[in-house]
């Protein structure tokens, strides 16, 4: 899995050609979330 980041012991990484909502994960020692991405639409709400 492609590491984003790495600090105070956090991971945050991203998969490639994951499932829809474009979403990161962060893990620290045994816990781990995910997060959505939460993408703002176009002006013409396309």
């Amino acid at each position: 899995m492609p590491e984003v980041s790495r600090f105070f012991g956090i991971v945050i990484f991203m998969n490639y050609n994951d499932h829809l909502p474009p979403h990161f994960h962060a893990r620290y020692q045994e816990q781990e979330v995910t997060i959505d991405i939460d993408w703002p639409r176009n002006r013409h709400n396309v």
